[in-house]
């Protein structure tokens, strides 16, 4: 039971599970602000393509 406490201990002071910590976040912001980006414009471009499409009918 110590050799966990103690191996939960010094990863806690560990500064590279830090970091992969940050990588990890900063990845999911990446991605979070990708998909609201890329969904915004799926949106813009199905509103043109049914306008045009009305347009031509």
């Amino acid at each position: 039971m110590d050799k966990i406490i103690s191996s939960i201990k010094s990863f806690a002071k560990d500064e590279e599970g830090l970091t992969v910590v940050e990588y990890v976040i900063g990845a999911a912001l990446l991605v979070a602000g990708l998909v609201i980006i890329f969904d915004n414009l799926g949106q813009q471009l199905s509103n043109k393509l049914n306008s045009t499409i009305n347009d031509i009918s």
